[in-house]
């Protein structure tokens, strides 16, 4: 078994086997990384691996439509391209604001 910690939900840790999709991870424990399509189309679920970026399959053709060579080597993915084979910490970057809400 695998651990994926999900630092923005409060470093929230999970346990899944050994290649499991970064998604189906955080859907299936609450790890709370957002979402829209869950097939590479809309690049909602863009993350970065703090730590454990070498615990992470090749970067897919998908990615690189919403992800800039600086942004790949920054340790920046898609959760629902990315296959784990280890331990990793995963961030994401807060929703923005709704119209109309002031910020805390």
């Amino acid at each position: 078994m695998i651990t994926v910690t999900f630092l923005t939900n409060d470093n929230k840790a999970a346990q899944a086997p050994e290649n499991s999709n970064l998604l189906r991870v955080s859907l299936r424990e609450k790890g709370g990384i957002p979402f829209k399509c869950g097939g590479g189309l809309c690049g909602t679920c863009k993350c970065r691996i703090e730590q454990g970026i070498e615990n992470t399959d090749a970067v897919k053709p998908k990615e690189r439509k919403h992800l800039t060579e600086e942004h790949l080597a920054a340790g920046w993915r898609m959760a629902c391209q990315t296959f784990l084979n280890g331990d990793v910490s995963v961030s994401w970057p807060p929703p923005p604001p709704k119209p109309g809400s002031t910020p805390a």
